[in-house]
């Protein structure tokens, strides 16, 4: 981290991953236009004086700021401010049309893009059916290099340029973008980025492989309900559990890119074998074939599954009509997720733990379960019954969230002042 001082004892905070930090004049005035387009952002509209005011930076600077980003198309102006004395003053707000941010999220049994515009607004959503369960690493390396390439020639065509473009991946990667495990996929040591960067012809915005749980906490953490919230965890569900931490408002990856791995938190030594060898992971029991096991028993007759969408549907018509063996495992799950939440609770006390990817579309009947287990069991229950109760909440940003998040990572980069060229 990198800070740059400013007028009136205030400070301008830069971060990145994998990038070298600014440290000369020209690099103090990109830190200063990210700071303006954070308040834009956060505050629009807004006129040039409202930023002065909230930034500290005096109202030249401010002024030459604006000019320069209006020239870059990175701001517009919206017309007069109303209810003001004297002259009037332009209002400003993001430039959404010139520019678009790339997610694209890799699944056991699909992949999905999302670009999103400056404002954040998604201006295209494609999801494709993947047999990421059966797929060779190389077969799976081309499938989302070639979706990358697709979407890429889309909004091309569309005159739209790209900030960047992020990979997600439910596996541990390296700060490199390298992915060291995926085990849901059959991935180990792939280094996934070069092939994506020869596919789009070595581009000039920056390309990244993240955890998917991470992209799901950033995505959260900048236009979820809990936007800006200094803590939070987000529960991912899938072929895998996952949890993406936002810790004093910043990613926690862990060192060796491993943080969040709770789908292999050991819930009960006698329970059910998990895949890693293990018994009574959280994964047993609340990972999506799990759960389908559980919940549609049927369906094992049926041989392997390599789409797990129509039995996520299957299972949520079944809950809702109140088929009891799906109500019996929903609850089931929820109750040993409740008790994984309430460890994640006591550990890093969140202001919110949301449940994200299929455990979104199944909230109606695991959060009654989760908040009851999690009353028995978490210290805050006892010590402030107040901040428990809701605690846990659904994510909103389903369907997509793991890609918009890794969209979001890209406006994120841009917002802490690597900025396009002109």
């Amino acid at each position: 981290m990198m800070r740059f001082p400013k007028n009136q004892g205030r400070w301008v905070v830069i971060e990145g991953r994998g990038t070298g930090q600014p440290t000369d004049l020209t690099d103090v005035r990109s830190a200063n236009l990210a700071v303006v387009l954070r308040h834009v952002r956060t505050h629009t509209p807004c006129s040039r004086a409202d930023i002065a005011a909230h930034t500290g930076l005096n109202k030249a600077t401010v002024s030459s700021l604006v000019t320069e980003l209006l020239d870059r198309r990175l701001l517009r102006e919206t017309g007069p401010a109303g209810n003001r004395i004297g002259r009037p003053a332009s209002l400003l707000t993001l430039q959404g049309r010139p520019f678009a941010a790339v997610g694209i999220e890799v699944g056991a049994d699909h992949l999905a893009a999302v670009a999103v515009d400056l404002t954040g607004e998604r201006v295209l959503s494609w999801r494709r059916a993947f047999p990421g369960l059966g797929a060779s690493a190389g077969r799976a390396e081309s499938a989302v290099a070639a979706l990358a390439g697709r979407v890429a020639a889309k909004l091309t065509a569309d005159r739209r340029r790209i900030l960047g473009l992020t990979v997600a991946v439910p596996g541990a990667v390296t700060a490199e973008g390298a992915v060291r495990f995926a085990p849901h996929l059959g991935w180990s040591d792939l280094d996934l980025r070069p092939a994506l960067t020869r596919v789009l012809r070595h581009p000039d915005y920056e390309i990244a492989v993240e955890n998917d749980a991470d992209l799901a906490a950033v995505a959260e953490h900048r236009s979820g309900p809990q936007a800006g919230a200094p803590d939070l965890i987000v529960l991912l569900g899938g072929a895998g559990v996952g949890a993406g931490v936002i810790a004093g408002g910043r990613l926690v990856r862990g060192d060796r890119g491993l943080a969040g791995q709770v789908g292999h938190l050991q819930l009960d030594p006698a329970g059910p074998l998990c895949r890693c060898g293990r018994h009574g992971c959280l994964e047993a029991y609340a990972g999506l074939p799990a759960l389908v096991r559980a919940a549609l028993p049927d369906t094992l007759a049926d041989g392997p599954i390599t789409d797990y969408a129509p039995e996520l549907d299957r299972m949520v018509a079944q809950a809702g009509a109140g088929d009891p063996v799906a109500m019996r495992a929903l609850a089931e799950a929820g109750r040993r997720l409740g008790h994984a939440v309430s460890v994640l609770s006591d550990l890093l006390d969140p202001r919110a733990i949301v449940l994200g990817g299929t455990f979104a579309a199944l909230a109606p009947w695991l959060l009654p379960a989760v908040e009851a287990e999690m009353k028995g069991r978490a210290l805050v229950s006892a010590a402030d019954s107040s901040t428990a109760d809701g605690q846990v909440r659904a994510s909103t940003l389903e369907p997509g969230a793991v890609a918009a998040g890794g969209a979001a990572l890209a406006l994120e980069r841009l917002e802490s002042g690597y900025l396009p060229g002109k």
